[in-house]
């Protein structure tokens, strides 16, 4: 695991040391997803990694593209991320396996809401970033939106590795490490996703959570009322911004 300054986003020191200081005591930190939170990857991007996904499982284990899409789908399913099943089932170096996996120009096929890091910027607290995506990919995408001077820290699927096994999201265990880490208590910590899974995850443990729900995207689960384990229902970021007044406290 990399160390709390290696993860920051560069910035002056004494800076990132003080805004970790009033964490705990005054401050929220908001838990940012990435993929369908920040920007739409059901738009372009998803279809991309799946095929490059498929076509590195093929290329790395010298498999026909059916079985390869197969195992691709097993292990996302079952580990929230399929190069973790290629590293404990089939020795695959994680950090290469991600690297020729997500070996593309995000530009072209990232689209997100107009004026989104004017309302990033408005939202008051900390900004965190936790994704189940290799950091580099998440830098990219952060790049390309203007969005990467907004975060104090990044967690990538790198990042999520505890006691020799890597525990993406929805891990609860993850989470409270994650927690631990940025020196912040889970009744001061909101999470803010597209997937319910882990907002069920993290109202276990304690944090506050919102939804954001974009129909049709993989992890929607159209329903007519909000779970009871969301606090708050968006649309987008900037709704966030206007309608985080039951999260004040």
């Amino acid at each position: 695991m990399r160390s709390a300054q290696q993860r920051l986003v560069p910035r002056p020191v004494a800076r990132a040391q003080r805004t970790r200081q009033v964490a705990v005591h005054a401050r929220r930190v908001w838990l940012f997803d990435l993929d369908n939170t920040l920007h739409d990857a059901s738009h372009a991007i998803f279809a991309h990694i799946d095929k490059a996904m498929t076509q590195a499982v093929r290329q790395t284990l010298g498999v026909d593209a059916a079985e390869a899409n197969a195992l691709r789908t097993k292990y996302w399913k079952r580990y929230g991320a399929t190069a973790i099943g290629m590293a404990r089932h089939h020795g695959v170096d994680l950090g290469h396996f991600l690297r020729c996996s997500h070996d593309f120009d995000v530009a072209a096929m990232v689209r997100a809401e107009r004026g989104l890091a004017k309302a990033l910027c408005a939202l008051p607290g900390r900004k965190v970033l936790i994704t189940n995506a290799p950091l580099h990919y998440a830098k990219a995408v952060l790049r390309h939106l203007n969005l990467l001077r907004h975060f104090d820290s990044l967690w990538g699927i790198e990042e999520m590795r505890m006691h020799g096994e890597f525990r993406p999201k929805p891990s609860a265990a993850l989470l409270r490490y994650v927690l631990a880490r940025e020196g912040v208590p889970a009744a001061r910590a909101v999470l803010v996703e597209d997937t319910l899974d882990n907002l069920r995850s993290a109202r276990a443990v304690g944090l506050r959570t919102v939804h954001v729900f974009h129909p049709g995207t993989p992890f929607s689960r159209v329903r007519f009322q909000r779970p009871a384990y969301v606090d708050l229902r968006v649309n987008s970021i900037r709704d966030l911004l206007l309608r985080r007044r039951p999260l004040r406290g």
